[in-house]
């Protein structure tokens, strides 16, 4: 039991504990609604972490499993009863087609390069916005359309406490996953591809499974992000979402998943609080121009992201504090 109880772990219950007491400090339905949004995205920033972070695969059209779980919310909720069995159903569907999908494309480009399986995932995502739409009928094309939720979600500090609960879930799910012995392979591909298939294990089946993996948790990502606007059109399957994704993984941390979750608070804060500098000053309306500089910032001084150069610094603290102790034992 002992083994669960590290500092690391001390931190994150926390701040886990610190969040839950959030909406009873601050009254700021904005800031609710700000970090109702970040919970989702660092979802959708800890599925792509598995992907890049510990199998080592670039992907460019992420965003389809987002879409799909944001539109199978989205169309089961409109077409019938906005009640909690029918959002429970509609995301189980979500997640059972993403699963689906994730397997079909993991099987027929894994096997190519990376930067060929990254294009063709792009390709597979653009094919899934053009269907989105091309559908009017159930889509309404890039118009999208607005439905009901259930009752019980309708309050922000409910759909708050959801995310935030879901988000704590699948960090919780997706560590021990990762720390398994399928999971140690995964990390292993990572590292050397070759030398992981010469030891005999099948590398296209672990990197299928991990696709499957991080497509379902982007499901579950596409379909709280709807739940939270109430409303779905076809910019869920821009290039844009899959970039976030990836933006937001770099600047917390490759293969860390709690940078995943670091990144997409930053990334959405600076975003939220740049947007408001912009009603303030024409200057800030340009507040892309700001993003891209904050990020060059953090990439020229944490190159390993924020979470992996901070891992690296205490590494390095405690070899250097190991051979003074080594030394002075020596001395004496």
């Amino acid at each position: 039991m002992n083994r669960y109880i590290t500092k690391p772990n001390i931190v994150y219950f926390l701040i886990f504990i610190m969040l839950l007491a959030l909406p009873y400090v601050s009254d700021s339905r904005t800031l609710l609604i700000m970090f109702t949004q970040i919970f989702l995205f660092a979802i959708f920033a800890m599925s792509y972490d598995i992907l890049l972070g510990y199998t080592g695969i670039v992907s460019f059209g992420h965003a389809m499993f987002f879409g799909i779980g944001a539109y199978s919310t989205g169309v089961m909720l409109k077409q019938f009863d906005s009640t909690i069995a029918t959002l429970l159903l509609a995301v189980l569907v979500g997640a059972v087609l993403a699963a689906i999908i994730s397997y079909l494309v993991g099987m027929l480009s894994l096997r190519l390069k990376s930067h060929f399986y990254a294009m063709l995932t792009l390709a597979f995502s653009g094919l899934f916005l053009v269907i989105a739409e091309k559908w009017r009928s159930l889509t309404y094309g890039n118009d999208g359309f607005t439905f009901s939720i259930p009752d019980p979600l309708r309050d922000r500090m409910t759909l708050y406490f959801l995310a935030l609960f879901l988000m704590v879930v699948i960090f919780l799910l997706l560590r021990r996953f990762i720390h398994s012995p399928l999971g140690r392979v995964l990390q292993a591909i990572r590292e050397n591809e070759g030398r992981t298939e010469s030891l005999g294990y099948h590398v296209l089946h672990y990197k299928v499974i991990a696709s499957v993996v991080a497509g379902v948790v982007a499901s579950f990502a596409g379909s709280l992000y709807v739940l939270t606007l109430r409303y779905v059109n076809t910019s869920v399957f821009a290039v844009d979402v899959t970039l976030d994704a990836l933006l937001m993984t770099i600047i917390g941390g490759v293969g860390t998943l709690v940078g995943a979750i670091l990144g997409a608070g930053l990334i959405e804060f600076a975003h939220h609080w740049l947007t408001d500098l912009a009603k303030v000053h024409w200057i800030f309306e340009r507040w892309i121009i700001f993003f891209g500089i904050l990020y060059i910032l953090i990439v020229m001084f944490f190159p390993q992201g924020i979470i992996g150069t901070i891992r690296m610094w205490w590494r390095k603290r405690k070899a250097k504090q190991t051979a003074i102790k080594n030394e002075n034992n020596i001395s004496g």
